[in-house]
This record gives C-alpha cells, sequence and structure tokens, in this order.
C-alpha cells in the first residue's frame, strides 16, 4: 500500500484544516519545502499537495511552491486544488507533478473528466469528497446532490485511464478519529479504479486495517503532524516501491 504524507498549502505555508474548514486552521510550518524535505528523509517516495487557495475560489497561489516541492524533492508528487481547466492540468504537468487530482469539475462535468483522462492517461485523479455519502465540491464549501459511489461508478464507465481515486470522508479529515472503514470499502466495490484513503488515518492499526482491506494507498496528514504516527515506523510497516 503506497503512503502518501500530505502538505496543505494555504496562502504559502503548510497548514491543516479540520473537517475542511478555513476556520479551523493549524499552520504546521512557514516553509512547506522544508516539510517536504522531512517527509522524504522520512522514506516516502510519494507526496500529497493540496492547493487550498485553488480549492476555494480556483486560483494559483500556490503554483510556485508546489513547483519547488517538485524540483527539489524529486519525489513523485500529486496536486489537487483548483484544477478545473486542461490549461491547468498541463501547467502542473509541465512542473513535474506525476498526477493531477480534479474535483469540483469532474463531479459536474464527468465527460469533460473522461476526455481529460484520456489524453492524459494515468495522470489524472479523480477527487471524490464526500459529505454522509454525497459529493461536496469548491473546496467542500458546497454540497451536491451525486452520491459519491454514483460518481466513481459513472467516471467508470466513461474511461479505464484515471490513475486513482482519491476518496475523503469530510466528516474524519483532520479528527485524528480513524477512517470510515465502511463507505470506503463501498467506494473499492464499486469500481475499479485504486481507491486512496484519504481522512481521519491516525494509527498503525488503521494502517493495518487498510492493509487487510487491500486499500491501494493511504494519506497521512494530522496524524504525522502531531506525533500520533510516526512516518517512518508507518513505511516500515508497510514499505514503498
Amino acid at each position: 500500500m503506497q503512503i502518501w504524507p500530505a502538505i496543505d498549502l494555504l496562502g504559502g505555508k503548510c497548514v491543516r484544516l479540520q473537517q475542511g474548514d478555513y476556520q479551523r486552521e493549524t499552520v504546521f510550518s512557514d516553509d512547506p519545502v522544508r516539510m517536504a524535505e522531512r517527509w522524504k528523509q522520512a522514506g516516502t517516495n510519494y507526496l500529497h499537495l493540496v492547493d487550498l487557495d485553488g480549492a476555494k475560489d480556483g486560483s494559483q497561489v500556490n503554483a510556485q511552491v508546489i513547483e519547488r516541492i517538485v524540483a527539489q524533492t524529486g519525489l513523485v508528487c500529486q496536486v489537487g486544488g483548483g484544477v478545473r481547466d486542461q490549461a491547468t492540468i498541463q501547467r502542473l504537468l509541465g512542473m513535474g507533478v506525476h498526477r493531477v487530482i480534479v474535483g469540483t469539475r469532474a463531479q459536474r462535468q464527468p465527460e469533460w473528466f473522461a476526455e481529460m483522462a484520456e489524453a492524459y492517461p494515468g495522470h489524472l485523479v479523480l477527487g471524490i469528497d464526500a459529505r454522509d455519502g454525497y459529493v461536496a465540491t469548491h473546496g467542500w464549501l458546497e454540497t451536491s446532490k451525486v452520491s459519491a459511489v454514483d460518481l466513481a461508478r459513472q467516471i467508470s464507465e466513461l474511461t479505464k485511464t484515471v490513475a486513482a481515486i482519491v476518496y475523503t470522508d469530510i466528516a474524519k479529515d483532520g479528527m485524528l478519529s480513524g477512517p470510515n472503514f465502511q463507505q470506503l470499502q463501498q467506494m473499492q466495490q464499486a469500481t475499479t479504479i485504486p481507491v486512496v484513503c484519504s481522512g481521519g488515518v491516525t494509527t498503525l492499526a488503521d494502517i493495518d486495517q487498510l492493509m487487510t482491506i487491500n486499500t491501494h494507498a493511504a494519506i497521512v496528514g494530522r496524524a504525522i503532524y502531531e506525533g500520533q504516527l510516526d512516518l517512518v515506523e508507518v513505511i516500515r510497516r508497510c514499505p514503498q516501491r
């Protein structure tokens, strides 16, 4: 199982939000590049980068920070937040980002997302952020009437070139309370696209259970910043390749 340490960017700083609430922000570092180097030294091959400014309003104010992280670490990076057109996809891939996550526009225009996935096979990730089982968009500020599982099924029928689904249960995100294993398994059963667990991963027992249910990858965030999880131990438990 792949392990993706998360670096959430807001105003050029490394932060974490609780349940996606921009009013419940904790700043962990003024230097996200140094934080990325820290996780590289711990043994990760991967980084999950989220542009929270972009997620909220579509801006790309953190683009320079993202480019520096990619260039200086040499890690496999995936980036999400505010990716709503082909030009942004091309720009991120052009700066060396390996996978680009699309959420809001994929939910609103699945056919467009499938077209982009075909144009960049293996490089697009479907971001599904769910609140009570329904897709949330625009930095989790809005909740749609689209079922998360239904969206996954629809994309699976439209294209076979999506690299993964990053599935986030908003109620679990940043709360250090464990993933929503039930909904995660429902998502895994609904699609052949590899599913990445995001939100709530807190303990080595969580890691073990995710491995037991054959989860493709796990994103770890607040738990490694606050010391509940030691990334070195996680990667020892779950060797990367």
